[in-house]
Formats: structure tokens, C-alpha cells, sequence
């Protein structure tokens, strides 16, 4: 098992919400500037949100005011809040310290579709 284990993605119609997990294993979990990423078929993988140490977020302009990424330092925790899902939002979804090091989780595949 790697480093970060995501889960909770699945399949969702337009408009509608999910919240996706990711278990941290390193113990010094909270010094990390952690990030969801995401991945479409044919695409290269990109940085879609992100929360500092300090829990300052960013966000790529293609999910802004949609998605929030809250972080649990005690429990290990990140988490991608994604509301008002749109189609293109189908890719499969990582969760990595930003910059990444190491290698990748298996990845959560959400699949936004009526």
C-alpha cells in the first residue's frame, strides 16, 4: 500500500456532489502542502486544488467555487468536497503532497454522467 489511499469517487449525474478521502500514511502528515490531482483519459495529470500546512487553499480556475479541500492533521486526512459536477470533471482523482514525491495512489475514478 502507498503512501495515500484515496477513495469515495464513483459515479454521479451533473449537478450532484461527492466527497472524496484520502488516508495519509507519513507521521509528519501535517508539515505537507497537500493536493488533489486528477487525470483524464488522453490528458496529462493536473493540480485541481490544494491546502498548505496552514490550511490555505488554492484552486485551479475549472473548479473554483465548486470544490473545497479541508484537511484533518489529527486523523492523517484530506478531503475533496466537489459540488455542481459537470462532465468534464470525469477523470480519476489522486490525492499527493504538492510537489509530489514518491509514487502515486491507486487513484478514485469519478465518472460525472446522466
Amino acid at each position: 500500500q502507498g503512501q495515500f489511499v484515496e477513495s469515495g469517487g464513483g459515479l454521479v449525474q451533473p449537478g450532484g456532489s461527492l466527497r472524496l478521502s484520502c488516508a495519509a500514511s507519513r507521521s509528519i502528515f501535517s508539515l505537507y502542502t497537500m493536493g488533489w490531482f486528477r487525470q483524464a483519459p488522453g490528458k496529462q495529470r493536473e493540480l485541481v486544488a490544494r491546502v498548505s500546512s496552514g490550511s490555505s487553499t488554492n484552486y485551479a480556475d475549472s473548479v473554483k467555487g465548486r470544490f473545497t479541500i479541508p484537511r484533518d492533521n489529527a486523523k492523517k486526512m484530506v478531503y475533496l468536497q466537489m459540488n455542481s459536477l459537470k462532465p468534464e470533471d470525469t477523470a480519476v482523482y489522486y490525492c499527493a503532497s504538492v510537489p509530489p514525491t514518491g509514487s502515486w495512489g491507486q487513484g478514485t475514478q469519478v465518472t460525472v454522467s446522466s
